[in-house]
């Protein structure tokens, strides 16, 4: 499990970034926390695999304590979930480690998305063996541009995270899936995950099929075009 600990001033935030990271699976919250100093202090305890990081916090920029965080032996990651919108902020963040900034407010949908991306990349690199230019260059990039996401052109009022996230159903099931299938898969409305399999269907992203039963009007069936 990956152990991540929120670190967010504002408490009704900090428990909906709380529950999107419980819902997903291989990640469990392992404390919630509203101020730096509370923050130091959970990291020594609970010593989290990632940080979801607050900039304005009460008693000290949070830029301090991805500072304080990069003298330990063995920092955690930190994605940086925050208002601030100045490049200052952004380029500091990226100096002291940060792997990702999301400024807010954002769509729940981008950070399942990056938090996914975050689960391949700690597998990933877990892997004690040799590696290559190629695989290093994807490893560098999955938090930035999670795997098919900048590729995907969709109508608009479409989000490109939410579409990742139905081709990330369709990968995970290795089989064709209807539209109630991918719903309760991804969390979503039936009648949302029919619009987004349709436009990836018009897009060639993948494949419709065609399920008949002994009675009634034929199931729709979707997967994922072989590459």
């Amino acid at each position: 499990m990956i152990r991540t600990l929120i670190v967010e001033d504002d408490f009704r935030v900090a428990r909906l970034h709380a529950e999107v990271v419980d819902a997903l699976d291989g990640f469990t919250v392992v404390a919630t926390v509203h101020t730096a100093s509370a923050a130091l202090d959970a990291i020594g305890h609970h010593a989290p695999q990632l940080v979801l990081l607050d900039l304005f916090l009460p008693d000290a920029n949070g830029l301090e304590v991805l500072r304080r965080l990069q003298t330990l032996p063995e920092p955690p990651d930190v994605i940086v979930l925050s208002a601030a919108r100045e490049m200052h902020s952004v380029r500091a963040a990226m100096q002291r480690g940060a792997l990702h900034y999301l400024i807010k407010p954002f769509d729940f949908d981008d950070l399942r998305l990056r938090l996914t991306a975050y689960a391949e990349l700690d597998a990933a690199r877990s892997a004690d063996r040799d590696t290559h230019q190629q695989e290093v260059d994807h490893l560098f990039d999955l938090i930035r541009r999670p795997r098919g996401l900048a590729a995907l052109t969709l109508p608009k009022g479409h989000s490109a995270a939410t579409a990742q996230l139905v081709l990330e159903a369709l990968n995970a099931a290795g089989e064709a899936l209807s539209a109630t299938d991918v719903s309760e898969r991804v969390g979503i409305s039936r009648a949302t995950a029919q619009r987004y399999l349709t436009s990836l269907a018009d897009a060639g992203k993948i494949r419709l099929s065609l399920r008949y039963g002994s009675a009634g009007r034929p199931e729709h069936r979707y997967e994922l075009e072989p590459r």
